[in-house]
């Protein structure tokens, strides 16, 4: 007869396992890509309360709750799309699908509650914003496909990533100004240059196994370009500032966001790609930093 007390240990240490594997499919030991849908958002939400002159703090919980289920979904969709390239990536082979730690069934039946989970919280928002969600939901089902067959397929990750900014303006506004679309057009340009930086991690693999990229397609002028997009997002907080007339402490903000692209210039240019992309998570923080400032205390 088999010892009570082992039974429940053996069964407490399985389930322990699969809750990991669970949380690293989803990456949520990895919060980096939260974060990097989260600043756009909370820009976008901050915008919208400059022009409508109040702030629902509501809003603010749905943006956050939002950020880590539509990027854990995004992240689960991306495994099962790539889970046999994965295999051959040395970054990416020991993800639970590409390793055989979690099984294709299991996969689909998290994503599939991610996405109910995330569609639950559309429902009790504005319906615009219902069906802005619900649009840019096709495209984070698309972009992994997008590597197969477009040459820059970061420019989706752009386009997806940065309307976080448009979903979570339609919460508080339904009446978008040209601020909010020159900050979603430097938010693509932004999001396309960090994640740049990201590819050119793997681009060794990526020729290998035939997968496209702004690095393979851009080659040598890939840190170039990178910087170019980045700095055109930094202009577009600028013209925004200029159009909101923001407090002179804004572009205190900008001045500490150009001394952090250095920074990150400098670790690329020592080719530790991955450093650099996440040293992105700052200039987003200090960006959302500077608009919160404007909104609080000016």
């Amino acid at each position: 007869m088999s010892n009570p007390s082992q039974s429940w240990k053996y069964f407490y240490l399985r389930m322990k396992s699969k809750i990991l594997s669970y949380i690293k499919l989803a990456r949520l030991d990895k919060p980096i890509g939260i974060y990097l849908l989260l600043w756009p958002a909370l820009l976008g939400l901050l915008l919208a309360s400059i022009t409508e002159g109040y702030v629902d703090y509501e809003n603010i919980l749905i943006v956050i709750i939002g950020s880590i289920l539509v990027r854990s979904c995004g992240c689960v969709i991306n495994d099962i799309s790539d889970h046999d390239f994965d295999k051959l990536v040395q970054r990416t082979k020991d993800r639970p699908l590409a390793s055989g730690e979690i099984s294709i069934k299991s996969a689909w039946i998290l994503f599939i509650f991610l996405s109910i989970a995330s569609l639950s919280l559309l429902l009790i928002t504005p319906p615009l914003t219902l069906k802005l969600g619900l649009f840019f939901a096709v495209l984070i089902i698309f972009y992994p496909l997008a590597k197969r067959f477009l040459k820059a397929p970061q420019l989706i990750l752009g386009i997806t990533f940065g309307s976080s900014a448009l979903i979570s303006y339609s919460l508080q506004s339904a009446i978008f100004t040209p601020s909010i679309l020159i900050l979603y057009v430097g938010l693509i340009a932004w999001i396309v240059s960090f994640d740049t930086l990201y590819a050119l991690e793997d681009i060794n693999d990526d020729r290998k196994i035939g997968i496209n990229s702004t690095p393979l397609l851009w080659g040598d002028n890939a840190v170039k370009i990178a910087n170019l997009l980045h700095t055109f997002f930094l202009l577009s907080l600028l013209i925004i500032s200029f159009v909101n007339s923001f407090s002179i402490f804004f572009y205190l903000i900008i001045f500490i966001m150009l001394v952090l692209f250095y920074f990150q210039n400098q670790i690329a240019r020592q080719e530790k790609f991955l450093e650099a992309f996440k040293f992105n998570n700052y200039v987003g923080m200090i960006a959302t930093l500077g608009l919160s400032i404007e909104v609080f205390l000016i």
